[in-house]
């Protein structure tokens, strides 16, 4: 299905979503990130905390991370009260998802990974580069509804093409 390049590619690109995100919303209040826009979390804000929660999920799933706080979707919108601390978390994170991209094999990515699912309420067994695609895919479904948030509040993040990911990122 995929291979470690495609990780790896799609670490760098995180990395570079998530810094332009940040520094957009750094240009808002907080309570112009914290306001309910309509978005399925409500804000800018409570949208970053679930992608941090999920994420730090997949890492717990992945390799062992600590657990997010929080077991449910519904946790997650509280994962950090403040924006400084959100955006040193996210930082870190991203290092940890970086750093797992570039230890990932061929072969753990043909294996199956086996998680209990608080969403589902069940244990799921499926193929680790399935669940690897999702999360990638997880994070860039809900950081272009940030992407839209933060665009209609005036902020300006940088473009979300891969294509255009700029070069210090995608030789990172």
């Amino acid at each position: 299905m995929i291979d470690p390049t495609y990780c790896q590619m799609m670490a760098r690109y995180n990395i570079w979503q998530n810094q332009s995100l940040i520094a957009a919303a750094d240009t808002l209040s907080d309570d112009q990130r914290r306001l309910d826009r309509g978005a399925f979390f409500g804000s800018i804000f409570a949208t970053l905390n679930h992608l941090l929660w999920a994420d730090s999920m997949w890492m717990h799933r992945f390799q062992g991370d600590p657990p997010a706080e929080g077991l449910t979707p519904a946790d997650s919108l509280k994962q950090v009260s403040d924006w400084l601390g959100y955006s040193e978390r996210r930082n870190l994170l991203d290092r940890r998802i970086f750093d797992w991209a570039n230890r990932i094999t061929s072969a753990e990515l043909v294996s199956d990974i086996s998680y209990f699912s608080t969403a589902a309420s069940r244990q799921i067994v499926k193929p680790f580069g399935l669940i690897a695609v999702h999360m990638f895919n997880h994070q860039t479904h809900h950081r272009g509804q940030v992407h839209a948030m933060l665009t209609a509040a005036g902020a300006k993040p940088d473009d979300t093409d891969l294509p255009f990911m700029p070069e210090e990122f995608a030789a990172l």
